[in-house]
Parts: C-alpha cells; sequence; structure tokens
C-alpha cells in the first residue's frame, strides 16, 4: 500500500524520492532553487526551496527527506516574504550589469527576481564592479556575481575529479576561488566547461571569440570556412523555438551562409577519418604489439586531465588528432596555393575546443590550423544578432567535395558513439543485422561506466566507455590494479558532446532527447560506416597522399 504526503492540500504519492523537492516536482509545482542539481550531492545553500511543515517551522525541501502522513505548503506569506529577502540579499551582493552580461535573459537570479517582482534592493550593493578572470582561453569567471551556491565546486570536484575552485576565506569573505588565488589558466583547470553549465548566474561563462570572427567575415581579403560538429545540431534549435533533440543541420548550414561565411562544412566528415586512423592505430597495437590500453583522444579536456593529472598515460592515448583539427588540417593543404588567404571557424558544442586551437601542437608555419572556435550558444547569439529566423529559413546542403558523411560520423556526439563507430570498421560484416548487433553491445546509454567484450578473430577485446572525468578515473585506477583494457573511449562532458558545456544547458531528459536525435540521424543515413565514405578516398589520395602521419596525427610537447 503507498505512502502519501500531503503537499498543498493535495496527496501525493512516495514511490522512492529521494527528498521533498523531487515529490514538489512530482505534483506540478515548480519549487525555485539555486543550488540543487539532481547529478550533484544536496548542499542546501541557497535557501530558495524552504516549505512550510504542518508546525510552521520551515524545511529546505532539496534536503528533506519525505515522510509519511507529513502536511507541507510550498506557497504561504512566510514564504512569500522569506525568498523575496533572500533575493534582495543576493542582489545586494551581485554585480547588477545585467543588460551587458553574458548571462543576460538566462540567469536564474534575474528570472526569479522577476517571478517574485523584486522591484527594488533596500540593501546598499556591495559588489558593483566585475571582479573578472580572463586568463583562460574556454571561461570567463566574475566573482562580483557570484552567489556561492557551490555549484560549480560541485561539479568540478564531484563529476569531474579535477578540484580547480573550491571555497576560500569565511563569513562575507567568502568567494569560489582557484587555489591561492591563481589564474584560472595556471590552475588544474582542464576547460571542460561543465562549471559554466551549472552557474547560475554569470560568474562563469563561456569566453566569445564572436567579435573575432566577426571581423574575418567582414574582411574581404579572407575566405572565411567553417566546420560544424555533430552535436551542434541536436541542440542549437531548442533556443531557436525547434523541437528539442531535432535535427537542424540544414538549417544551420542556411544560416551560416546567411551569416557571411563563404563554405560550409560538416565536421562528421573528419569523424570518419578519425574512425579509419584510430582504428588503424589500434590494429597496429593488436597485431604487432604497444600500450594497452588505447584510450580515444577525440576529447581536449581529456588529453588536458590527462596531461596534468596522468602524464604517464599519454603513450596510451591515441596520436590521432580530433576530428575538428583533422578537418582543419586537411582543408587548409587544399587551400594552400588559393588566391585568399583562409581563415577557418570551428563551430564546436564544447568549451576546451578553445584551448585545444590555441595550442602550439596544433600551428604550422606559426598559424593555427583552426582560427577560432565559437560554441553553440556563441552560434546561437550570431543567428539572433543577424535577425535571422532560424524556424523558418529553408534548409541547405553543406559545400562539396567534403559533403559525403556516415552515420558512424555523427554518433561521434553521443558517449559510446566513438566506440561504436570503430566496432564498424572493426566488424567485416556490414549487414543491418550486424550494426544492430553492434549498437546492442553495451556501449550506448548514459551508465557513468560501460564495459563489454567483444569478439575479434581469435580474440577477445574488453572495451571501456565513460563519460565524466570521475567516471575516467575510476577505469584508469582499475587499469593501474592491473585490469586488462584493449580500448577505453573517454568524454570529459557527461552524456557526451551533446551536453557539452558550449550546448544550451538543458535537463537530463532533454539531455536523453540529443542522444536520440544523433541516433536517428545515424539511422536515416544511407552511409553507416566510415570505411564506406566515398569523400575519403579522394581525401586521402588528393589532399593526405603520403602525409597522414603529419597532418592526422600528433604529438602532444607538455
Amino acid at each position: 500500500m503507498s505512502e502519501f504526503i500531503t503537499i498543498d492540500g493535495m496527496k501525493v504519492a512516495i514511490e522512492g524520492e529521494k527528498n521533498l523537492l523531487e515529490i514538489i516536482r512530482k505534483a506540478g509545482i515548480q519549487m525555485p532553487t539555486f543550488c540543487y542539481h539532481s547529478e550533484l550531492s544536496v548542499y542546501g545553500a541557497c535557501r530558495m526551496c524552504m516549505v512550510e511543515n504542518e508546525r510552521g517551522m520551515l524545511e529546505a525541501a532539496c534536503s528533506t527527506p519525505p515522510r509519511a502522513g507529513a502536511s507541507i505548503k510550498t506557497n504561504t506569506e512566510k514564504l512569500r516574504k522569506y525568498r523575496k529577502m533572500i533575493l534582495e540579499l543576493l542582489l545586494a551582493n551581485h554585480c547588477r550589469d545585467c543588460t551587458t552580461c553574458a548571462d543576460n535573459g538566462k540567469c536564474k537570479l534575474q528570472s526569479l527576481a522577476d517571478k517574485f517582482h523584486i522591484e527594488g534592493v533596500r540593501f546598499p550593493n556591495t559588489n558593483p564592479v566585475p571582479d573578472e578572470d580572463t586568463s583562460s582561453v574556454s571561461i570567463v569567471k566574475d566573482n562580483a556575481k557570484c552567489i556561492l551556491c557551490g555549484d560549480c565546486v560541485r561539479v568540478c570536484n564531484e563529476i569531474q575529479n579535477v578540484g580547480a575552485i573550491d571555497f576560500a576565506h569565511r563569513g562575507s569573505h567568502m568567494s569560489i576561488s582557484t587555489p591561492f588565488h591563481i589564474p584560472l589558466s595556471e590552475s588544474a583547470c582542464v576547460g571542460c566547461g561543465q562549471c559554466s553549465a551549472v552557474c547560475p548566474t554569470g560568474a562563469l561563462v563561456v569566453k566569445n571569440d564572436t567579435e573575432k570572427v566577426w571581423a574575418a567575415i567582414d574582411n574581404p581579403n579572407l575566405n572565411v570556412t567553417v566546420q560544424v560538429a555533430p552535436a551542434v545540431r541536436v541542440a542549437i534549435g531548442e533556443e531557436l523555438h525547434m523541437k528539442n533533440g531535432e535535427n537542424t543541420m540544414g538549417k544551420i548550414v542556411a544560416a551560416l551562409r546567411r551569416i557571411g561565411f563563404d563554405e560550409v562544412y560538416d565536421t562528421t566528415l573528419s569523424a570518419d577519418l578519425t574512425v579509419m586512423e584510430e582504428s588503424q592505430e589500434f590494429l597496429e597495437r593488436v597485431e604487432k604489439g604497444g600500450k594497452f590500453p588505447l584510450f580515444t583522444s577525440c576529447c581536449p579536456a581529456w588529453i588536458r586531465y590527462a596531461e596534468k593529472k596522468h602524464p604517464e598515460l599519454m603513450e596510451n592515448i591515441s596520436s590521432c588528432k580530433s576530428p575538428m583539427q583533422m578537418f582543419a588540417a586537411a582543408l587548409k593543404e587544399a587551400s594552400k596555393n588559393d588566391e585568399k588567404k583562409m581563415f577557418h571557424v570551428a563551430v564546436m558544442p564544447c568549451t576546451a575546443k578553445k584551448f585545444e586551437a590555441d595550442r602550439e601542437e596544433f600551428t604550422r608555419d606559426g598559424m593555427p590550423d583552426v582560427d577560432a572556435v565559437i560554441t553553440t550558444q556563441e552560434l546561437i547569439s550570431m543567428i539572433t544578432e543577424s535577425g535571422i529566423v532560424f524556424r523558418e529559413i529553408e534548409p541547405e546542403a553543406v559545400d562539396m567535395p567534403f559533403g559525403t558523411v556516415s552515420g558512424a560520423g555523427v554518433i561521434f556526439g553521443v558517449t559510446g558513439g566513438v566506440t561504436e563507430a570503430v566496432l564498424r570498421r572493426l566488424v567485416p560484416d556490414n549487414s543491418r543485422a550486424a550494426l544492430s548487433a553492434i549498437a546492442a553491445m553495451g556501449e550506448r546509454g548514459f551508465d557513468g561506466v560501460k564495459e563489454f567484450d567483444v569478439p575479434y578473430g581469435e580474440l577477445t577485446l574488453h572495451i571501456g566507455v565513460a563519460h565524466g572525468l570521475k567516471n575516467a578515473e575510476t577505469l584508469i585506477q582499475r587499469v593501474q590494479n592491473g585490469e586488462k583494457f584493449d580500448l577505453i573511449e573517454v568524454m570529459a562532458c557527461p552524456g557526451g558532446c551533446v551536453c557539452g558545456a558550449g550546448q544550451p544547458f538543458v535537463p537530463f531528459e532533454e539531455k536523453v532527447a540529443r542522444n536520440k536525435g544523433l541516433y536517428t540521424a545515424d539511422n536515416m543515413s544511407c552511409i553507416r560506416r566510415s570505411q564506406d565514405n566515398p569523400a575519403l578516398e579522394g581525401l586521402y589520395k588528393d589532399i593526405i597522399k603520403d602525409r597522414a602521419h603529419e597532418l592526422l596525427h600528433v604529438h602532444y610537447k607538455h
């Protein structure tokens, strides 16, 4: 027999919920919160989710377990006054340059102040001036906009195992800081940007590089080209009045041309290229002997994490460049004799890609292969600034000769996608039944760590997949304790690139929609395996030739 709790006079069944907040939301009441995320530990700092129990006492809904027979109220005069007072105090300690803030219109403090009709703040403003750390190429940190909710600290420690930031000092002097207040660029930060994804205000935001791109577009002496990562197509529409998870690649291409880009390409082609190179490297290690396990190399935040925390693993990481860098290197090689100088832009779901493009290893003759990286969020701002009505423009195709892609390349954007694409390359059977069998091996889904066995000739390959750097650390420790793995895929962002920090932030159920969107695009593709992509033959023959190692592989110096 079910147990019940009474919420605002309604009886609601207790069905395994961990706290009152989950039951309240199940009842259709959207309680305000700053510091609560279901994926993180309960902190209970903001006190916005307070409820009134039958004795008139206040309890934090996020940290109070449900009690059968209890009766609570979520909307009383006492609670409304309490929440308004909290908002006023937060605003009094907040730099309120809202109109010029990068989070204007998306800030939770701003939206709750509007929801609770905060028309004035009775207290003096103690943080009127921005206090920015702009040292990172990926993230901008502004302590003057921090409300000390602790979301960034918990995601950096609990999900990413990085520990670049934490609480410093006490009382009114408390702040979120790097150790000894060193610049973010000198800290343990790997640029994954998950801190900015959960930050409810503009205290942590993605560094904006759109002005650099606009300047290039307006320069008549430059041929401005752009590539779009697979994960972008299923996330951009959510802020542009499209269905969650809908594949909008055709509209993205059309919008980019209207903005002024000269050539538009799909990074999925170089994902196919990555599959060919990485699977070849893996087979060479299997046949000739080499360092195992082989770790994937597509995620720059994972590379940075390994460099800083596990330099002993660098020889285990594939020498393949990421798809972004492979595409840029091949494209610039193809255009080296053109009259106009090329300025190449990458639209990525990832903040760490900004750091990757800035690395010395990805420059040739002193020039970067990727001149600028903008995130999905930045592309959204460029589209809206241009006045383009995204939902109404007709879809267009990417430019040739790099316009043919496979479904295997598309699924690079989800956790387990790289592994599945490589398995399609290794398994000789290309039937639909074989592809379905590969999909069912265990690489799909949102489990933090996935592992499974794959038969390969006379061998049995043991494969691991991790998303979220703490989960990657779990696999690393198991490897160092003697467990055998042949291939391990790592993506720094929980859920993979579809949930990168450069994407619009969404709750878990909408992350599932993004995954489904990429798998649907894969199912609809007439080419499902990278090795069947006819564009690769021309790419290898006419551009890469005998320079595959130089153009498509990298050896990190630091």
